[in-house]
């Protein structure tokens, strides 16, 4: 008889986030227990917390590696025919056109109360995206797409926009939420970066009007 193959802690880890993923979008993350993700993963429930300490730091990881998978930066980077304000506006287009991730990313919004949770949400926001954000906005200085004095700023500015927005960091109604966005266009503009436009506010409003009144 064979013996069965041991996995590394590494292979354990994607296994762990490959059956969580699958679970919380087809039952949703609350319906989701850390019993059920072990027996998609066929492991002990032990094993689960020897990588996460919670599902919350779970659902968390699977959203920044689904990002990293179809990073919406290297796909608008090999694009030649655009110059980098018009990358901008496309990625701002693809990552609201991920819907897996997105849905994830929905789920992930209450969790987000841990502070925790946000304040490694928000490392790693700065820690990837802020570089991404910094070599564009630079390439818009080269092709004089982007007129601003603020790239460095805006380069750490927008990955934490995401936050600001989200209502279980900053209480909010969808009203409020929707004034916010309009302040964030105005604001951006006014630095030289008119990248959130009407249809990007009513597709954000969509997303958010999912949520309770009391945010």
């Amino acid at each position: 008889m064979a013996r069965p193959v041991k996995k590394t802690p590494g292979e354990w880890r994607d296994e762990i986030m490959r059956a969580a993923q699958t679970l919380f979008l087809s039952n949703g993350y609350e319906e989701t227990s850390v019993t059920d993700i072990m027996k998609a993963a066929g492991g002990a429930k032990g094993m689960f917390y020897r990588f996460f300490d919670s599902k919350g730091e779970l659902l968390q990881a699977i959203c920044d590696r689904m990002f990293l998978e179809n990073n919406p930066f290297e796909a608008v980077r090999k694009r030649t025919d655009l110059n980098a304000l018009q990358k901008i506006r496309e990625l701002l287009a693809l990552n609201q056109s991920d819907t897996a991730r997105g849905n994830l990313s929905m789920q992930a919004i209450p969790i987000l109360k841990d502070p925790r949770i946000l304040a490694a949400a928000i490392a790693e926001n700065r820690r990837v995206l802020t570089p991404l954000w910094r070599d564009l906005l630079e390439d818009g200085a080269r092709d004089g797409s982007i007129q601003t004095a603020y790239a460095r700023e805006l380069a750490e500015l927008l990955p934490l926009l995401d936050f600001w927005l989200l209502p279980s960091v900053f209480p909010a109604t969808a009203e409020e939420i929707s004034h916010k966005l309009h302040f964030a266009a105005d604001m951006l503009a006014a630095m030289g970066l008119p990248v959130i436009d009407a249809e990007r506010i009513a597709q954000t409003e969509q997303l958010f009007r999912a949520f309770p009144s009391e945010g």
